[in-house]
């Protein structure tokens, strides 16, 4: 591709050095098309001859060269008039070999600006705007909105917005930003919808810290929001957990004259369900009421899907029937389907049943969404049976299952441990043309992982990967966790730095179990790397994390690091694993260290220690280290614990092994006396 057309089609693919600032790209950009300008004629003195037949350039554009079907604009409009030449741009403008040519926007929009037609020379920009959008060149055609103000053609709202609405379109916030503050340079104000699209674009970016300044903005300009762009704005504060700010948000919108109404305050509600705040979301309830808005079904319906997600299905229950009895609202089929869910999560099945057919009886129609609910509860609960009758059901009924639907089967026959019958399904629904998702592959790989099946769960891996499926960290911690438990710690690495690389985020489980493969493997001091990263992440250790921490450390003999680890952990108040205080107070017995092992017992409660005494005494029995067994028995007899008679015999037989017969029959005394004292 040669000429002006070339250069422009180089500014759009942002050639140049990879470490080119954003503000040297413009400069080079805006170069680029001052040197197109002036190559392209504001009007033709000389047009090709095909160009002045008149039976030819007006009436049938689509038999000109693209060349000549640009020249003949500025002809015809000197000849015809403006009217006629921006009919004429239309025609051309739908033509797909022009539609995307920068050369056709430009000679139109400065053919137009030299006879004074300014309305029609925006119309043009906004049609280059459309047109490069679909094709993701936004950036070209906004960096060419603004290079015409220098050209004679001044930024003006409607165009601007129309750059505004394609990048909302096309998620191209950043040249969408560059406009809007292009707006405000040239003394050209911004108005409401400008406002709103980019408070869209923010929220949808996630970037709600600057959507603030927008509304401190918009408000100071006399404009307010509406209740549609309010939900959005909420939805994302929400989403970041920012439930705070959507009160003080809602103060803003009552100033802006815009109170509001309820299915903003659904949105909050909503937000703070999804996030398991159940309790807080009915306070907000209570505002939405106190000012005089009344709760609709899919207010109820949130509320209820929010009690069930965390246990509370008999008051989701009372909820529900308080809304059948309504006469203002009536529950929908969503409404059913959420509560029919919340009783399949509890495994109570025949009260799913019982409101499929009390939805069918109030002449609602059960949708996929809701077969697929229940067919999820009974996999669950391994009834295949009914399940594959609901799914029949289903398609008897019109309604086509869809990847959610064989998901759930593929998942409760993996649950149940048969993967054969899982492929079935599998097979079933490609048959059907239905794609694989990102839960399918999920689902296939954690189970071979679970079966051990590493190979097959890479295979289905990489299968992903190729497929467009890009795996989330649920996918890697199965593999993760895999190489770990074969102590293939290599392997497990590159897994966790590639996961790192494409900005996963590993879960407690995939750190925990990075640690505990390297303990395993006699590598506490990369446990202990990995888990000084978790910690810096701000990722919760928990009582597993630590004990196999702490195990990995006392194998080494790091008993001082490993005890500094049991403390943090007692500090927190996380209750140790029952191995995790034996292990460290074994290995101190073992190192004649016998009194720092006995202060482990001193930060447990009576039954941890009863416990805990059991086990060790019959390790150190085990041994012959009856003077070790006898000081720990002491110990808790003096605190009139119990001793379980396993214990008690495993003792006397290591004391009777080594001849320590003064130690069975001292012990034998003291647990005479605490009987005879008992009773």
């Amino acid at each position: 591709m040669d000429g002006p057309d070339r250069d422009v089609s180089l500014l759009g693919r942002g050639g140049g050095s990879a470490r080119e600032s954003n503000a040297e790209m413009f400069a080079r950009r805006r170069h680029g098309l001052r040197r197109l300008l002036p190559r392209l004629p504001p009007f033709c003195t000389a047009a090709p001859s095909v160009a002045t037949n008149p039976d030819t350039a007006p009436c049938d554009p689509s038999a000109l060269a693209p060349d000549d079907a640009i020249a003949a604009l500025s002809t015809l409009a000197d000849s015809a008039g403006s009217a006629a030449a921006l009919s004429l741009f239309r025609r051309l403008a739908s033509r797909p070999d022009l539609r995307r040519l920068m050369r056709l926007y430009v000679t139109a929009a400065t053919t137009f600006v030299a006879r004074g037609s300014l309305p029609m020379a925006h119309e043009v920009m906004r049609s280059m705007v459309a047109a490069f959008g679909e094709a993701g060149r936004l950036p070209e055609a906004a960096d060419m909105v603004l290079e015409m103000r220098s050209h004679g053609l001044p930024l003006c709202v409607e165009t601007a917005n129309w750059v505004l609405r394609v990048g909302l379109e096309t998620s191209s916030l950043s040249y969408a930003r560059k406009v809007f503050d292009g707006m405000t340079q040239a003394g050209v104000c911004p108005d409401a919808r400008s406002f709103r699209a980019l408070i869209v674009m923010c929220c949808r970016e996630g970037r709600v810290e600057e959507v603030d300044a927008l509304l401190v903005a918009m408000q100071g300009c006399g404009f307010s929001l509406d209740n549609a762009t309010c939900t959005v704005v909420v939805r994302s504060l929400c989403e970041k957990g920012r439930f705070k700010d959507v009160s003080e948000f809602f103060r803003r919108m009552l100033e802006m004259g815009t109170p509001p109404n309820v299915v903003n305050y659904t949105a909050w509600i909503d937000g703070l369900c999804k996030r398991g705040y159940v309790k807080q979301a009915f306070y907000v309830l209570e505002e939405m009421v106190a000012r005089g808005l009344k709760p609709n079904v899919y207010t109820h319906t949130t509320l209820i899907d929010g009690l069930c997600k965390i246990g509370w299905t008999e008051r989701a229950f009372r909820l529900f029937l308080k809304l059948i009895k309504s006469n203002s609202y009536k529950p929908n089929v969503h409404t059913y389907t959420v509560m029919i869910g919340g009783y399949c999560r509890e495994s109570k099945l025949s009260r799913a049943e019982m409101l499929l057919g009390r939805m069918v009886e109030q002449g609602l129609e059960p949708n996929t969404n809701t077969y697929t609910t229940l067919i999820g509860g009974h996999c669950k609960g391994g009834g295949f049976d009914r399940a594959f009758e609901l799914l029949n059901k289903m398609k008897q009924e019109g309604f086509l299952p869809n990847i959610y639907t064989y998901n759930a089967l593929i998942d409760g026959f993996c649950k149940k441990g048969k993967i054969q019958e899982a492929y079935k399904v599998l097979r079933m629904a490609t048959s059907h043309g239905i794609l694989l998702d990102k839960v399918t592959y999920t689902i296939l790989i954690s189970e071979h992982c679970k079966q051990g099946h590493i190979t097959y769960a890479l295979e289905l891996f990489n299968h992903m990967t190729e497929n467009g499926c890009h795996p989330d960290i649920e996918a890697y911690t199965s593999l993760i966790a895999t190489y770990c438990q074969q102590k293939q710690m290599e392997e497990s690495q590159k897994l966790f730095d590639k996961c790192l690389v494409t900005g996963l985020v590993p879960t407690k489980q995939t750190y925990t179990s990075m640690i505990a493969g390297y303990c395993k493997v006699g590598k506490s001091t990369m446990a202990l790397r990995i888990f000084e990263r978790m910690v810096q992440n701000g990722c919760l250790a928990d009582s597993i994390t630590y004990g196999a921490l702490i195990s990995g450390l006392c194998k080494e003999s790091r008993l001082e690091e490993a005890k500094a680890l049991y403390e943090g952990m007692l500090d927190k108040r996380l209750v140790p694993c029952k191995v995790t205080h034996v292990t460290l107070a074994f290995e101190y017995c073992r190192r004649e260290k016998t009194s720092i092992a006995v202060s482990v017992l001193d930060r447990l409660d009576r039954r941890q220690q009863a416990h805990m005494v059991d086990v060790l005494v019959r390790k150190l029995s085990a041994l012959g280290n009856a003077d070790a067994a006898c000081l720990f028995l002491k110990k808790v007899l003096d605190k009139d614990c119990a001793v379980d008679h396993a214990t008690y015999t495993a003792f006397i037989n290591s004391c009777y092994d080594n001849n320590r017969y003064a130690l069975a029959s001292e012990i034998s005394e003291k647990i005479s006396k605490r009987i005879s004292s008992f009773q």
